[in-house]
């Protein structure tokens, strides 16, 4: 029988740690034990109970240290570089906020080259070089984070396309007590340029925000497939006349069919649904509206279009467009509003929420149904993105039939 005293230490050892990954803990770089991350020369970033954040980084022959300017400048209200100080040691530190609840993403510039933080563990990658998180907590587990609740699953599958002619991946999600015996319908998600197949629950955590909603009863069940929707490379000279015929090929042959050769879905339009941030949106948008024979329901994230009467064109090809719509949601960040650079001089111009904009408004001159929606506090990051599926499009899909 443990004693009062051993009980104490006993639990104290089982306390969150720095990083300590040992659970999906919702406040990862909350310092409870002054312990760095194994393998790291500092603690970085540390997050005080007051929302200041403290980051670190042990660089004595460096010249110059900063805080990039991104998604975590933009919430301090910045947009140029934060720089660290040297102290006589040689670590070098910033401390900044406090900075409301949410996830963030950043990078630090030493001497000018653009690094993820040496010494933080929550980490990311996609067709890019890698990055950091640093997670601000509210005052409990956030809507994006692992509850109490049933969770789903997450399954990896390798596969052949004879679109790429080589070996792609695609995640799928199957929700909380999958039944074979009952039909679900399916969200085709789709990351953005740059975005791996994986990002939607590494970063976008959509299959906890999923997991939480129907817990709560304010989604329906449904598979989420998150296929790569990289299809050829995005620097090539013919990516913009060339990838979106191809992806619809890789929809139509590949990726569809496999979903449902391996799981138990509904097979037919109105229970099909396609969405994605970014270049995933304007897939959705030149891929997916043309494609009412496959889907009903649209998100476009983060995208549209300033020559939006072509795309709206594709709509309206298909005989009653109007009755075949049961869902489209056009969505942005409260930042969104600067220009995009968008590294192609062939690329669509504008800032996302000019161009989201244009697309509402050819999809209302032609009395398409849809919906409009501005928030997230975030610019064109995962905090927008998070956002718009917890508010708006996870809970409606299929919730009106």
């Amino acid at each position: 029988m443990p004693t009062r005293s051993t009980l104490f230490l006993l639990l104290a050892t089982l306390a969150p740690a720095q990083q300590a990954n040992v659970n999906f803990d919702w406040n990862p770089h909350k310092n409870t034990e002054n312990l760095a991350p194994f393998g790291a020369a500092a603690v970085s970033p540390e997050v005080h109970d007051d929302r200041t954040v403290t980051f670190r980084v042990k660089a004595p022959e460096a010249r110059q240290v900063a805080l990039a300017t991104g998604p975590f400048t933009l919430a301090l209200g910045k947009n140029r570089p934060q720089p660290f100080e040297k102290q006589a040691d040689g670590m070098w530190t910033l401390k900044v906020g406090p900075v409301k609840p949410n996830i963030y993403v950043y990078k630090l510039l030493i001497d000018g080259v653009s690094v993820a933080d040496p010494s933080n563990t929550v980490a990311g990658f996609g067709n890019q070089p890698p990055f950091s998180e640093v997670i601000i907590p509210g005052d409990g587990p956030a809507y994006y984070d692992a509850r109490r609740v049933a969770h789903g699953a997450v399954t990896r599958h390798v596969y052949t396309s004879t679109v790429t002619n080589g070996e792609r991946e695609m995640w799928i999600y199957t929700p909380p007590s999958y039944d074979r015996g009952k039909r679900y319908p399916v969200l085709y998600l789709l990351g953005g340029s740059g975005e791996l197949a994986s990002g939607w629950f590494l970063y976008g955590r959509v299959n906890f925000i999923l997991d939480n909603l129907i817990a709560e009863g304010k989604a329906t069940p449904m598979i989420i497939a998150m296929p790569n929707n990289q299809i050829m490379h995005r620097s090539h000279p013919r990516h913009i006349q060339d990838s979106f015929p191809l992806f619809e090929k890789e929809l139509r042959t590949q990726v569809i069919p496999f979903v449902e050769r391996h799981y138990s879905v509904r097979s037919d339009r109105r229970s099909r649904a396609i969405s994605g941030l970014s270049m995933g949106g304007r897939q959705t948008e030149l891929v997916g509206f043309p494609c009412v024979d496959l889907f009903s329901s649209f998100g476009v994230l983060s995208a549209g279009d300033l020559d939006a009467e072509k795309s709206v064109a594709a709509f309206l090809n298909a005989a009653d467009t109007r009755s075949k719509v049961d869902y489209l949601l056009i969505g942005y960040g409260t930042y969104e509003e600067a220009p995009l650079n968008t590294g192609s001089a062939t690329g669509p111009r504008g800032s996302v929420a000019d161009r989201s904009k244009a697309l509402a408004a050819a999809l209302k001159a032609h009395s398409i149904p849809h919906e409009l929606y501005v928030g997230g506090d975030g610019g064109h990051d995962w905090g927008t993105w998070r956002h718009l599926v917890h508010e708006k499009l996870l809970p409606a899909l299929w919730r009106k039939r």
